[in-house]
């Protein structure tokens, strides 16, 4: 029964409104403010998910509670929590057993809402061991308190949310900061030993590079046979050296200039020569390697022309584009080399009738270390990096690079410089 009058009852509600929500004993201070208004042994509040109850805050509880404990609610129940009155009860109703109190010696029940804007989002319960012993005045008592609880507990839900979402962004900045001096710390060591491995690429490429020229150097005074004739076994041999040394400084070459081009070490110095020069000294340079396969390089190049460009730089695009085109056509083919030219820019065209390329590597083949999967590019040696440098090149002039190839139809890789 209540302890007080309804209209004293009334008076002590707004108190409710003082209940301190940064208290760690906020539900223990709730009921404590309901002792003054109604009699109880227990107390409960629980918070409605659309299909359980949940305990947050308990009063006097039996052992067996723990708090954050889940109840599923059976229809007959979800339909009396979200009923638009509270309830006067005995222990033998389906609500009290589906909260599991019935056995707890409570013998009679109060039962209300915590709701805002008839949007229902808790109940709270009070128990009392001796039969019927609430009333409905005990129950409009409750119903008041609760009208007033439910912005008092809105507001704590709030501020529980705010704190763990202040707690969650002063931990995820701590975690940010840290993890920016993580990585930063993990980038300058990575940056470090690039350096590092680039110096080393550059050293050694320079290393190796003077001993391969000795060899072609020697292998191509041999060939002219000034010093003696040699025999037909002999001068297979030594054209098996030049193809292996150029082949092997082409690879050092690539190594050497992808260091370079990573370190942004890589500089263009531009001059003006007849492209016919450099188109003609790379196809010399890789003549043995066509003959090996009995390849043979046709030059499409109707008038020759002067171009202002790095010449180094223009014949390393050639002979990177048709080493690759021997490298992949079938033997006693032919390699189609075209240079042309308009107002604005001149163009090199490769194409060979090798294995070609499927469409879907076409926006892979330009990037470092891609080999294309295939039982023929298995048999053929290579670094994965004349085309990420062939593209660098073009690009150092301000030009483009591009594919078009299909599988078994050959390949035409097409170059366009600006003069």
């Amino acid at each position: 029964m209540a302890l007080l009058t309804p209209e004293k009852i009334l008076k002590l509600v707004p108190s409710l409104f003082e209940i301190n929500l940064n208290s760690s004993n906020t539900g223990v201070n709730i009921f404590r403010k309901l002792e003054k208004m109604l009699v109880f042994d227990e107390g409960f509040i629980y918070f409605v998910n659309p299909d359980s109850l949940q305990l947050k805050y308990t009063y006097k509880n039996h052992a067996n509670y723990e708090l954050e404990k889940t109840f599923a609610m059976p229809k007959d129940v979800k339909e009396f929590v979200f009923a638009k009155d509270g309830k006067v009860l005995t222990d033998d109703t389906e609500f009290v057993n589906t909260i599991e109190l019935k056995g707890s010696r409570q013998k009679s029940y109060l039962v209300s809402k915590i709701s805002i804007k008839s949007t229902v989002f808790g109940i709270i319960v009070l128990s009392k061991r001796e039969e019927n012993f609430y009333t409905n005045a005990d129950l409009d008592a409750l119903n008041a308190a609760a009208s007033v609880l439910s912005y008092v507990l809105k507001d704590l839900e709030l501020s529980n949310v705010f704190k763990l979402q202040l707690k969650a962004l002063k931990d995820g900045i701590l975690e940010k900061n840290q993890a920016y001096k993580t990585i930063k710390e993990q980038n300058e060591k990575i940056l470090e030993a690039d350096r590092v491995k680039n110096e080393f690429l550059a050293n050694i490429s320079h290393e190796l590079r003077t001993p391969l020229n000795s060899i072609l150097g020697f292998a191509d005074i041999l060939g002219t046979q000034l010093y003696g004739k040699l025999n037909d076994k002999q001068n297979e041999y030594v054209s098996d050296i030049k193809v292996s040394a150029t082949h092997l400084l082409g690879m050092i070459n690539g190594i050497l200039d992808m260091s370079k081009i990573e370190a942004n070490a890589m500089k263009i110095v531009k001059s003006a020569f007849f492209i016919s020069r450099a188109v003609d000294e790379v196809c010399n340079i890789l003549l043995p390697l066509a003959q090996k396969k009995n390849v043979t390089l046709k030059k499409d190049m109707t008038v020759d022309f002067e171009v202002f460009a790095d010449y180094q730089k223009i014949q390393q695009i050639l002979y990177n584009l048709v080493s690759n085109a021997i490298k992949y056509s079938p033997e006693n083919d032919t390699v189609d080399i075209s240079i042309k030219a308009d107002d604005e820019k001149f163009t090199i065209t490769v194409h060979d009738n090798g294995i070609g390329i499927d469409e879907k590597y076409h926006g892979k083949i330009f990037a470092k270390f891609v080999q294309l999967d295939s039982a023929y590019t298995k048999k053929e040696s290579s670094t994965g990096l004349g085309l990420t440098i062939t593209k660098e090149l073009v690009e150092l002039h301000e030009g483009k690079i591009s594919l078009k190839s299909e599988v078994n139809n050959g390949s035409t890789f097409i170059v366009e410089i600006p003069f």
